[in-house]
């Protein structure tokens, strides 16, 4: 098939992870060339080269490779068990991305499982992480502990905070780590120990935005993307989305406050999760800000909180295991409707569920209540933030 002879021949030159036997993660420098490769001829006239090749994989070619299970099984991330649990989601139903959480089994990263599991997928697979630092760490234990935001703001200056998050991305990205949901640009004045507390650089917007802008640009040139978090801001949010619903202050006062960083944060470039969040004068009575079109609209045009557009991927937070949703949604409605309301990639803690979720997906994409344009558009976006795409 010309797409996944595109896809082999971008592999080789670098711009998508794997190539041949061969599993590179994201962030991972490219192999150097062989000496065969180096006397090789020149292409004859007219043939294009591996790289000319590769440059014609673009998002309708792409779509057009794609069954509709496999465009919406990319717009997945589920957690995983340990490597065969992993393995298994990733081969049998194509899954476009995993979590590593707390409960995932330490050796899956300790002895570098994460390209076996890699090589089952047939497009690039992402391999998520909630790395923040603090009580929010998945690998101290591997890498050893890094400082909480507010912890980090308060003692270290701007620059240490770049070289930390770059020496953490390197240390993910050898793992096999390639997202990281962080850095939380929650701006909270809240106690240390709340749900958002000293993991808010700062109670300053201005803050925030500083500390947050030299930790995401250590993990993106390390090779991870990062992923800003809680859109449109949890720092003063009535309580703990983990055991029930969460209202914020109006969107006018987030404006005001929590949504200033995002302003000048987004255009550097990264990924946004979307907060489980009941927002006044945004979201509608039961639809938290992760499954909200109105939150999806105001942050991809920018211009209602003073931002920039942005065209990056949205996540959702977790479907699965946080009452703010579960109370109100099923897994498989939820996912449709953070789907339906322009959310890219719907995160959630296990792999079990992932065919019912398909079965009820291609139902909804069938019936129309989930738009196939919808799904092509979030499907390409995914595949442009995992260097799929080259034009």
């Amino acid at each position: 098939m010309r797409l996944k002879l595109a896809l082999a021949l971008a592999a080789c030159t670098g711009l998508v992870v794997g190539c041949s036997s061969e599993t590179r993660e994201l962030g991972d420098p490219p192999p150097p060339a062989s000496s065969e490769a180096q006397s090789a001829p020149s292409s004859a006239p007219g043939t294009p080269t591996a790289t000319e090749a590769a440059a014609t994989v673009c998002g309708q070619e792409l779509l057009g490779t794609l069954s509709q299970r496999d465009k919406l099984a990319q717009l997945l991330v589920v957690g995983v068990r340990g490597t065969a649990d992993a393995a298994q989601v990733v081969r049998n139903e194509q899954v476009g991305g995993i979590f590593i959480g707390s409960w995932t089994d330490d050796s899956m990263l300790a002895n570098r499982e994460v390209p076996q599991v890699a090589a089952e997928s047939d497009l690039p697979l992402t391999v998520s992480i909630d790395e923040e630092g603090g009580r929010v760490s998945r690998v101290a234990d591997l890498l050893g502990a890094d400082p909480s935001a507010r912890e980090t703001a308060q003692t270290m200056t701007v620059e240490q905070t770049y070289q930390m998050a770059l020496e953490r991305g390197h240390g993910l990205a050898d793992l096999g780590v390639t997202v990281n949901y962080a850095p939380d640009v929650d701006v909270s004045s809240q106690p240390d120990n709340s749900v958002i507390g000293d993991r808010s650089y700062s109670d300053d917007p201005a803050v925030v935005a500083q500390y947050a802008d030299a930790y995401a640009r250590g993990m993106r040139d390390a090779g991870i993307l990062p992923v800003f978090k809680h859109f449109p801001g949890h720092g003063s949010g009535s309580g703990d989305s983990h055991t029930g619903a969460v209202t914020t202050p109006p969107l006018e006062q987030l404006k005001e406050k929590d949504l200033v960083p995002y302003r000048t944060l987004l255009p550097t470039g990264g990924g946004v999760m979307l907060g489980h969040l009941d927002v006044p004068g945004l979201t509608q009575p039961g639809v938290p800000a992760s499954i909200s079109p109105e939150t999806v609209a105001l942050l991809r045009g920018g211009v209602g909180y003073g931002g920039v557009p942005f065209n990056g991927p949205i996540f959702t937070d977790d479907l699965s295991g946080m009452k703010a949703i579960t109370d109100r949604y099923t897994i498989s409605e939820a996912v449709e409707a953070a789907l339906a309301a322009g959310v890219d990639r719907a995160l959630w803690l296990t792999t079990d569920e992932v065919p019912q979720v398909l079965d009820h997906l291609e139902s909804a994409v069938a019936s129309g209540e989930l738009p196939q344009q919808r799904v092509d558009e979030a499907v390409v976006t995914v595949a442009r933030s995992k260097g799929i795409l080259t034009c």
